[in-house]
């Protein structure tokens, strides 16, 4: 009578000669090693190891991915003694009064009158008519205030323009214990307006909708007309971008994040027409940041680990419907931890350099979990140009140029660069 039910293993072995079953032993013990191997090397490079299970849940941006790498661990750790490398105090702040034209990725960033910038998740708007830059974002205090706004002619010297959409005038969609994000404004030529979206959301991230609000003047006031979900799909980290023929597109993460829903918006910019392509299905990437170089359009997206930051992602297309294809990681110099986590921050926009083709400023977010209004901003250099990556996402040479993000501990703009 049998002890119990049967292995494969313990049927093996009653059919295996001695000598045979010793070497299978070893070769089963040479297995179970190598596994052991592999989880290690995978826990400790932040390796992804499939589990047999249903696809993760949505990692809502209060609540960040476990298990993340020590680096990590104590950049989320508020009482991290490591915390003043990550969030250098005001003494070492970005300040316009000095005149060194000097950006300083990481470090706080004070406007003319010495206050802090408070423009997270933000988008950069070059106005033609005025010959200035206007950059909009998140107003964090405790909570969301608003969007704010800051004008400059230089990229480096910003004033305060002020709230130009509060969250009063949303009917309480973005009350402070409610979410505005990722605000970006562009301007339709042929109704004068200056139009804006941006991510509206509860606290738990169940509203998953837009919010669009227009004005005649970049610096406001805005009026808010109302939120939906773009063609009926959740919406959560996104963006927009106006190609050269005037044509503006959606980007947004949906579907719990698994997904990017990519589609063009009505003339007037006030509302998405019909058509729509889903993109990188089954990626799980946010934080889309769109730009064209050459008549190739180029996305720089992140992984969804919540405010931890994670590995940036380039994708390009010969057209912004698709099909995009992954060519690798754009983040270049300092250590490979720095570089594997996007120089510890998120993407947010890419702002073209007028007058110097192929030179980008990449705009992130250094997102502070336990203080968001002391998030800071990572500003670095973008090009495109040089060989290629090796190999892109089907394992082949990659045909596109390479885009690379330099990382500089600080760095300032051309002489040669004129507005």
């Amino acid at each position: 009578m049998a002890d119990g039910p049967q292995t494969p293993a313990s049927r093996a072995s009653a059919t295996l000669s001695p000598g045979l079953w010793y070497r299978w032993s070893r070769v089963a013990m040479v297995g179970l090693l190598l596994m052991l191997q592999l989880y290690f090397v995978a826990s400790h490079r932040n390796v992804h190891v499939p589990q047999p299970s249903a696809s993760p849940p949505l990692r809502h941006k209060h609540s960040p991915q476990a298990g993340i790498k020590p680096l990590i661990d104590e950049f989320l750790d508020e009482n991290s003694p490591l915390r003043h490398l990550f969030f250098p105090d005001i003494k070492s702040a970005i300040h316009p009064a000095n005149g060194s034209h000097y950006y300083r990725p990481g470090h706080i960033w004070l406007d003319t009158q010495g206050n802090p910038i408070q423009a997270h998740g933000g988008g950069v708007l070059y106005d033609e008519t005025s010959h200035t830059y206007y950059w909009y974002g998140e107003y964090r205090q405790v909570g969301v205030i608003g969007v704010g706004c800051y004008s400059s002619k230089d990229l480096w010297t910003w004033q305060n323009q002020g709230i130009v959409l509060s969250a009063q005038q949303i009917n309480n969609e973005t009350h402070k214990s409610n979410m505005l994000e990722r605000p970006k404004v562009i301007y339709n030529d042929k109704t004068g307006k200056y139009v804006m979206w941006m991510h509206v959301d509860d606290v738990h991230y169940r509203k998953a909708a837009v919010g669009i609000a227009i004005s005649d003047r970049p610096t406001g006031p805005f009026q808010y007309l109302g939120s939906r979900r773009p063609h009926g799909f959740d919406s959560r980290d996104m963006t927009i971008f106006k190609d050269d023929n005037g044509v503006a597109y959606i980007i947004y993460s949906s579907k719990m994040n698994t997904e990017l829903h990519i589609g063009p918006l009505t003339e007037d910019y006030l509302d998405v027409q019909p058509n729509m392509r889903r993109i990188l299905v089954g990626q799980r990437r946010e934080a889309p940041a769109v730009f064209k170089y050459q008549g190739t359009y180029y996305m720089i997206t992140s992984a969804c680990t919540g405010w931890a930051p994670n590995e940036a992602k380039v994708d390009a297309a010969e057209s912004i419907m698709g099909p995009w294809e992954t060519i690798g990681d754009p983040c270049i110099g300092g250590k490979e931890m720095f570089r594997l986590t996007t120089f510890l921050s998120q993407s947010t926009f890419v702002l073209p350099l007028l007058g110097l083709p192929g030179s980008y400023i990449f705009m992130a977010d250094r997102w502070n979990p336990a203080e968001l209004n002391d998030s800071r901003y990572v500003w670095l250099p973008l090009a495109i140009g040089g060989r290629p990556l090796e190999s892109n996402s089907s394992g082949s040479q990659s045909p596109w140029p390479r885009v690379s993000i330099h990382w500089h501990k600080k760095w300032r703009l051309p002489l040669s660069w004129r507005l």
